[in-house]
């Protein structure tokens, strides 16, 4: 250790017992009777020295007035460089600020509760909008029908009774085998009905949540659409901040989070400085006799006492 370090470490001994001159500059920054006892002091460097006192004040339990004191070398008058109110060691501080979209859980939106989305959010991606013709990658699609017709297409010339002949698309077997429904027994509609009716009892039009919501799921882009006649009606929820998430809600429902009721636009980007590496600009070194405003003039009394 080195003896500026150790000298940087012993409190000045003029400054330490400058206790009254900081706690007159505390007692001018802070209210009458705020400032309390001293309760330390701590050395800053040479010379130089923080001292505490305990603050009064309702609500900062635990705060300090620092007020740090120095004097100049050799010098034996201490000044006042600052006084501040701190937190100690015990103080009652308020917690981290968090952002709202990292604050945000699960279960924590309710009715009337708007839910912006970012432009660049990743749970999202531009759809298709296009009504001439229909999604490159549905089924309905030409280029997806050509594919499943060559796909089906029997390229073999040999004999065909080795292999399993697919139902014919289009005939009564080829949709029940699409649909699932080769099974012993399924949904009537009555099941239909009564499934529909508590769904829509519990995230259908009706409820306090898509009263209040900017629109409906039908438009909403973490609608996941689901097959079979409940899918003219129903879908699932794939929004993790939204109350119906993983449940399946009336096309008609809706939510403070749908992916277009508030799109955060994306902040503007700065443009890149400009940096020319061609040309060198030239700096004076020295101002110029006639850059200043007032034009130099020679003083016969300063020549004679050899003033410049």
């Amino acid at each position: 250790m080195s003896a500026a370090t150790t000298r940087s470490r012993t409190p000045d001994r003029l400054c330490a017992e400058a206790v009254d001159l900081a706690r007159a500059a505390a007692e001018e920054a802070a209210a009458p009777g705020i400032v309390g006892e001293h309760v330390g002091l701590v050395s800053e460097g040479d010379r130089v020295v923080t001292h505490f006192f305990e603050c009064r004040e309702l609500g900062y339990r635990g705060w300090r007035w620092a007020v740090t004191v120095a004097r100049a070398s050799r010098a034996k008058i201490v000044t006042v460089d600052e006084a501040a109110l701190l937190p100690g060691p015990d103080a009652v501080l308020a917690p981290e600020w968090v952002p709202w979209s990292e604050r945000l859980r699960p279960g924590d939106m309710g009715p009337g509760d708007l839910l912006p989305t970012d432009a660049e959010d990743l749970r999202l991606e531009p759809g298709y909008t296009g009504e001439d013709e229909p999604a490159p990658n549905v089924p309905v699609s030409h280029e997806m029908a050509d594919l499943v017709e060559a796909e089906d297409a029997d390229l073999t010339t040999g004999p065909s009774s080795g292999f399993t002949v697919a139902p014919l698309r289009g005939s009564i077997p080829a949709v029940a085998e699409e649909l699932g429904m080769r099974r012993a027994r399924v949904l009537s509609r009555y099941g239909l009905h009564t499934a529909a009716d508590r769904w829509e009892e519990a995230f259908g039009p009706k409820t306090p949540m898509a009263q209040s919501a900017p629109a409906a799921c039908v438009s909403c882009g973490f609608l996941v659409p689901i097959g079979g006649s409940l899918g003219q009606a129903f879908g699932a929820c794939a929004n993790e901040f939204s109350p119906a998430d993983g449940r399946l809600v009336s096309l008609a429902y809706g939510c403070g989070g749908h992916s277009e009721a508030a799109v955060m636009p994306r902040p503007p980007q700065p443009p890149a400085p400009v940096i020319d590496e061609t040309r060198v600009d030239p700096f004076p070194l020295r101002p110029s006799p006639d850059s200043g405003s007032v034009t130099p003039t020679a003083d016969q009394d300063t020549e004679e006492l050899g003033h410049s």
